[in-house]
């Protein structure tokens, strides 16, 4: 029987020759875009439409029509392609939105015919093109997903969200409108939305690579998983992935393997694993929450039919159909229910053999790589660094790691303020400022525990003093750059120093001379530690503060603040552009955050040290250490 999908939903396949059959109310452009693990296309040469010939494994759809029908063999597909997706479009001169006519259904069958898997692409109003289901591989094994992404811009629009240049994407849909094949060099690859390679390449931070959608509602930042860098074009291949383990037992899904993912290094393969746990697990509630929804609606309908026919308002036909119709609820709940959990068991053995693997940059707090005494400082920065965990209510002990690329492209907040938490409402004053500031110094430790030692300063502003218990661990280790600022006149020093040394590295980089930059300056990373804004701050203190918000992440100033907007509500909106750039965390768990493909509400709970733990101590006095073998 083949599984009915629902967006979202993701089926596992059991054959890997399979045949793509498309039906529409209206004749339809089918094509097929071969991507690598985040869906990015090697160029146009990476999608098969009418007007060129079919690619390794995949047959080459035909022209305009309502029914479509070409073979796919996943096993001939080259091996650096990890998704095959179906796209349609409409053709010039037909109907002008996909809204307009009958939905289209996308079948997945063996080469028997058998259906696997089916699709109906509901919903779409104004969109002209689709991404209507994915063929994907996951851990060894391929998969196929309905995804159902409409663009209203159309055919030009989808192929630049898969990795094609403006220029190259119009040529492109063109052609393939007009059915001409012509010759097209291969063209330098943008990041696609959501892909962990998006950036430019080099070590400098680029802006933000994963578009940032709408917030929902609930939920006020999303979070971006794409990945810190871009590498270099290379000839050398990546190093290869570990194998995933055979399945223990015939029929069951292959054992998950820590680093089962594309990649440089462990540790590169290791970010691109979490962000894809991240993906499947947003998308695979999304599937049974839209499947609970669908279930509602549909006993909605049933009783309110049941209620409008005068013929069940009698006797005991109306109970009846009631009856049934809440029984039918529960039969496609309960359907809905078998997937999540299914998915879920595999995500969790997945999390199992991932989170121990993980290096000290990604892990948590009470991991063994935290506690090895032998353990020394790394040789090089790492690409990215955990600050706490996310979950979502259908599964909260199933944790997916948080982490933020490096170096940090926009600064952190860590709101200490009782407005718009619900825990944070209940939590003592002094206890929850306590909090976020200890949270704050976890992350600035762990900040100079994973990269070298001689790559990353800290420097700390705090005016009143009040964060001196939290600071102590710093202070006594004598890692900070300076001791702590306190007072206004501290406070205008310490900015005055790092505005100084942002304008002269703009400088330099803008006239192409970084060589001749002040031998004293410092060039490893800088990181600032805000304590209590705005206490201690004028006028001029806050301009000086929004001037490295803004321009200091690209030459290496970073911006950790703990903070209560309500606070600092004198400033009115000129303060609004600072708040806006920074991303904000709670010191306790909240659910602010939304992810970039469906928008969940997810709850973050920052990752802190074991209560009486000496974690952090441990890693300061190496810290030091390296630092005091480093000295002439």
């Amino acid at each position: 029987m083949a599984a009915e999908l629902v967006r979202g939903q993701n089926h596992a396949l059991s054959e890997h020759r399979v045949r793509i059959t498309v039906s529409a109310g209206t004749p339809v452009l089918a094509l097929a875009a071969l991507g690598d693990e985040r869906g990015a296309v090697t160029g146009p040469e990476g999608i098969a439409h009418p007007g060129a010939s079919g690619l390794p494994g995949v047959e080459a759809p035909g022209g305009s029509a309502d029914r479509h029908r070409f073979a796919v063999d996943l096993d001939a597909v080259a091996a650096e392609v990890h998704r095959v997706g179906v796209l349609l479009s409409l053709p010039p001169g037909g109907p002008a939105r996909f809204g307009a006519v009958a939905a289209s259904h996308v079948a997945v069958t063996d080469m028997d015919g058998t259906e696997l898997a089916e699709y109906t692409l509901t919903g779409l109003d104004a969109e002209t093109a689709v991404v209507a289901l994915e063929l994907y591989r996951r851990q060894g094994a391929w998969k196929v997903r309905a995804v159902g992404q409409g663009y209203a811009e159309g055919l030009a629009a989808l192929f630049v969200d898969q990795g094609l240049t403006a220029p190259a994407a119009a040529e492109l849909a063109a052609r393939v409108h007009a059915g001409v094949a012509a010759p097209v060099a291969p063209d330098p690859v943008v990041p696609v939305s959501g892909s962990p390679y998006a950036g430019t390449p080099g070590p400098a931070p680029t802006p933000g690579p994963v578009p940032t959608p709408t917030p929902s509602a609930s939920a006020d930042t999303t979070i971006s998983y794409a990945h810190p860098r871009r590498r270099p074009a290379s000839t050398e291949p990546p190093e290869p992935a570990p194998r995933t383990a055979p399945a223990q037992e015939p029929g069951q899904p292959p054992r998950p393997v820590a680093g089962d993912a594309s990649g440089w290094s462990m540790e590169e393969r290791l970010y691109n694993q979490v962000w894809g746990m991240f993906e499947d697990l947003a998308r695979t509630v999304a599937a049974y929450r839209g499947a609970v929804e669908f279930a509602d609606s549909r006993m909605d309908r049933e009783l309110d039919e049941a209620l409008s026919d005068p013929r069940h308002r009698l006797g005991g036909s109306g109970n009846a159909a009631r009856d049934t119709a809440r029984a039918r609820r529960e039969e496609l709940v309960a359907q809905a229910q078998a997937v999540l959990d299914r998915d879920l068991v595999q995500l969790i053995a997945e999390s199992e053999v991932v989170e121990p693997a993980l290096p000290a940059a990604y892990a948590r707090w009470d991991n063994p790589v935290w506690h090895g005494r032998s353990a020394g400082l790394p040789e090089e920065n790492p690409l990215a660094l955990r600050l706490g965990d996310l979950y979502l209510p259908e599964r909260p002990d199933l944790r997916i790691p948080m982490l933020m690329r490096l170096p940090l492209e926009r600064g952190l907040w860590i709101d200490n303020g009782r407005t718009g938490s619900e825990a944070a409402m209940t939590m003592d004053t002094d206890r929850l400022r306590r909090a976020a500031m200890d949270m704050a110094v976890a992350h600035a430790v762990r900040l100079l525990a994973v990269h070298p030692g001689d790559r990353f300063s800290v420097h700390v502003i705090d005016a009143a003093g009040a964060g001196a218990a939290s600071l102590a661990p710093l202070v006594r280790a004598g890692v900070l750059a300076g001791p702590p600022a306190a007072g206004a006149a501290a406070v205008t020093e310490t900015l005055a120093r790092l505005t100084k040394r942002v304008d002269l590295v703009q400088m330099a980089v803008r006239a192409g001379a970084p060589e001749d930059l002040p031998p004293d300056l410092d060039t490893a990373d800088q990181l600032l530690l805000v304590h209590d804004f705005p206490h201690g701050f004028d006028d001029r203190a806050v301009t000086q503060l929004r001037y490295l918000a803004d321009e200091g992440p690209a030459v290496g100033v970073h911006l950790l603040m703990v903070a209560d907007r309500d606070e600092a509500s004198a400033y009115g909106p000129l303060l609004d552009p600072l708040w806006r750039s920074l991303m904000r965390l709670s010191p306790v768990p909240d659910n602010h955050l939304a992810d970039p493909w469906v928008h969940h509400a997810w709850t973050f709970e920052p990752d802190l040290p074991p209560q009486g733990s000496r974690v952090l101590e441990q890693a300061l006095d190496r810290v030091a250490e390296a630092r005091r073998r480093a000295r002439p």
